[in-house]
């Protein structure tokens, strides 16, 4: 069972005008997480709202390093439930 909500993105990994993966800030939490590999589509389009994104550093998330980046960009995401439960990217808010 997956549950919607909306995530501040708080870094990308691989190159910020095609980003793999979003770091991603839930409400409520302050640890970051890692989105789900991104579609070609999205991520182009998430890539064009974040290519003037400041960068404030490397940071990681679990085992993998993102380029963190201050932005306020939302995005719509599915939540996989379970201890581990995936972010499923679906849109940008």
């Amino acid at each position: 069972m997956s549950a919607t909500a909306d995530a501040r993105v708080v870094g990308s990994v691989g190159l910020r005008r095609r980003p793999r993966r979003l770091a991603l800030l839930l409400p409520d939490t302050s640890q970051p997480r890692l989105s789900a590999t991104l579609p070609p589509a999205l991520a182009a389009w998430l890539g064009a709202a974040l290519a003037d994104a400041p960068a404030t550093g490397e940071r990681r998330a679990g085992d993998e390093t993102y380029t963190a980046l201050d932005t306020e960009l939302m995005v719509e995401v599915l939540a996989g439930s379970g201890r581990h439960g995936t972010l499923t990217v679906v849109r940008m808010r």
